[in-house]
C-alpha cells in the first residue's frame, strides 16, 4: 500500500518502554517464543507466532521492523483527508474507530473462532498482533516493513500484495469478542469468564429468523470498512493469515453501498428496495445521543467495557423479485415513506418529523399503524435508538434464479437489550413479509487501544 501524506518516507522508529526494556514478543529468530506481557508499554512488532502465521515454518527466521505506538500517534493523531482515498483514520482512541467514523462505502466483515487449544497466552498475543498491524493497514502501510516485495525472495512475502500503490482509502478496522470468547460449554477457556458482560449472550430468536448456524456467532470479529473493497479485503486477508494457529474464520461477508449515514455531510443512501435508509441515524456530532444510546459508560458493568459498544450483525436476505412487483403505492405504504424524496407520508420533506396521528378524508392515518418506520420510530420504543452501519450485498443467485441479495445488519448500541426491543417491535412490520434473516451475531467492542497497548487489554487486568 502506498503511504499517506501524513506518514514520512522513513519507517517510524520504535518507541522504548517505560522501564528501558523490550515490551515486544520475541524476535523471529528465537528458538522459543517469549512470555507474552498483557499490558505491553508498546509492541515492537508481530509475534513469533504472528511470523509464523505469515511465512509458514520455514520463515521464522524472517526479522519485522517495527512502527512503534508513539510514532504512529503523532503521524495520525486525528482523521487526516487529502487527495482522493488518502483519507486516513487513526487507530488509536478514546474509542474503536469504525463505529461512528464517517461510514465508507464498502466492508469486508469476518467472524473467527479461537483454535481448540488455543491458550489465553495466545489470545492476548493475537490480539496483540491484530493491533499492532491494524496501526499500519489503516496508515496504508504493509503489514510489516518487509511488505510485499521486502523481504527474502525465498520466503512468503509478509503481505500479501493485492493493495501495492493503494492509498489508505479511509480504512478502518474494528474488532469485536463473541460470548463464546469467555466461556463455551460451561467452560472459561481463558481465565475471563467472570468479566463476562451479563448482556453478551446470543440473541433470542425472532418472527423471520431462519439462520444459518455457520454463518452466525463467532468468538472474535473484525470489521474492516474502506472506500475501496481492495483495501477491506487486503486487510481481512492478512488478518486470517496472523491469525493462523490461533484462530479460523467462520464466517465473513462483503458489503458494499452504504445503508447509514454517521455525519450530517453524508447523503441518506438507499438501500436495495430502492429506499432511503438510515434518516433519523444517530451522526456522530451528537454527544449526547452518542452517550445515551451507544458508549458503554462508566457507571455500567463490567468496567474494562466502557467507552465500549456492543455491536449486533444480521444477515438479511430481501425477497427482491416479490418486492420488484409491487405497485409503487404499496411500497410507500409498508415502509412509511416516499421512494423518492424520502419523505414521511404524513408530509414534508425527509427530514420532517413524521406526523403518526395525521390522517386522509377517509380517516385512516397517512402513516400506516404497521409501517417500518412507524414501529421502528423512537416514539413507540421508550426512546430506544440505535446506530447503524448496515451495507447491501449479492451472492449472486440461489438454483432457482432469484437473487441472493439484502442487508447487511450493523448496529452499536449501549446494550443488546436495545436492539432487541426494536426488533420485537418489527414482528408486525409489513416489511417483513419480504425479509429473511439468515445470519445473526452479538459481540463486546472493546473501547479504543492506547498507544502503545492493544484492543481489549483492559479485559485481561
Amino acid at each position: 500500500m502506498t503511504e499517506p501524506s501524513v506518514q514520512n518516507d522513513a519507517e517510524p522508529s520504535e518507541p522504548s518502554t517505560a522501564s528501558g526494556a523490550s515490551a515486544g514478543p520475541a524476535s523471529a529468530g528465537q528458538d522459543a517464543p517469549a512470555a507474552v506481557s498483557e499490558h505491553p508499554a508498546a509492541s515492537r512488532g508481530l509475534s513469533r507466532r504472528g511470523l509464523l502465521g505469515l511465512f509458514g515454518a520455514g520463515a521464522g527466521g524472517l526479522a519485522l521492523g517495527g512502527l512503534g505506538g508513539a510514532a504512529i500517534g503523532s503521524a495520525a493523531a486525528a482523521g487526516s483527508v487529502g487527495a482522493i482515498g488518502t483519507t486516513v483514520h487513526p487507530f488509536f482512541g478514546a474509542h474503536q474507530a469504525g463505529i461512528t467514523t464517517p461510514v465508507q462505502d464498502h466492508m469486508h466483515f469476518a467472524a473467527f473462532d479461537m483454535a481448540d487449544d488455543a491458550t489465553r497466552h495466545d489470545l492476548i498475543e493475537l490480539l496483540q498482533d491484530w493491533s499492532y498491524a491494524a496501526s499500519r493497514i489503516t496508515q496504508g502501510l504493509d503489514i510489516s516493513a518487509s511488505g510485499a516485495v521486502g523481504g527474502s525472495p525465498q520466503a512468503p512475502p509478509d503481505d500479501t500484495g493485492e493493495a501495492l500503490g493503494l492509498p489508505a482509502n479511509a480504512l478502518t478496522i474494528t474488532i469485536g469478542f463473541g460470548p463464546g470468547l469467555f466461556e463455551k460449554n460451561g467452560v472459561d477457556r481463558y481465565g475471563i469468564a467472570a468479566q463476562k458482560p451479563a448482556e453478551l449472550v446470543d440473541l433470542p430468536k425472532f418472527l423471520g429468523d431462519d439462520l444459518v448456524p455457520m454463518g452466525s456467532s463467532g468468538d472474535l470479529c473484525i470489521q474492516a470498512c474502506a472506500d475501496d473493497p481492495q483495501v477491506a479485503v487486503h486487510a481481512v486477508r492478512n488478518l486470517s493469515r496472523i491469525a493462523f494457529g490461533r484462530a479460523r474464520i467462520r464466517w465473513s461477508q462483503l458489503g458494499f453501498g452504504r445503508t447509514s449515514k454517521t455525519t450530517s455531510a453524508q447523503a441518506t443512501p438507499r438501500n436495495l428496495f430502492g429506499y432511503k435508509d438510515g434518516t433519523a441515524n444517530i451522526l456522530a456530532d451528537d454527544a449526547a445521543a452518542l452517550d445515551d444510546h451507544v458508549w458503554v459508560d462508566a457507571s455500567d458493568v463490567p468496567a474494562w467495557l466502557a467507552g465500549g459498544s456492543y455491536l449486533v450483525a444480521r444477515k438479511i436476505r430481501q425477497t427482491i423479485e416479490v418486492w420488484d412487483r409491487l405497485r409503487l403505492a404499496e411500497q410507500d405504504r409498508t415502509i412509511g415513506r416516499s421512494k423518492g424524496e424520502g419523505a414521511p407520508l404524513s408530509g414534508g420533506s425527509e427530514f420532517t418529523d413524521p406526523d403518526f396521528a395525521k390522517k386522509n378524508g377517509a380517516g385512516a392515518t397517512l402513516i400506516d399503524v404497521r409501517s417500518h418506520v412507524r414501529l421502528a420510530h423512537q416514539d413507540f420504543n421508550n426512546g430506544v435508538r440505535i446506530l447503524r452501519r448496515g451495507y447491501n450485498f449479492v451472492d449472486g443467485n440461489d438454483d432457482l434464479g432469484a437473487l441472493s441479495a439484502g442487508l447487511f445488519f450493523l448496529s452499536y448500541q449501549r446494550s443488546p437489550e436495545q436492539f432487541i426491543t426494536l426488533q420485537r417491535a418489527l414482528a408486525k412490520d409489513l416489511l417483513s413479509e419480504y425479509l429473511v434473516h439468515i445470519g445473526s451475531a452479538v459481540f463486546a467492542v472493546p473501547p479504543g487501544a492506547v498507544r502503545g497497548s492493544y484492543v481489549g487489554a483492559g479485559l485481561f487486568s
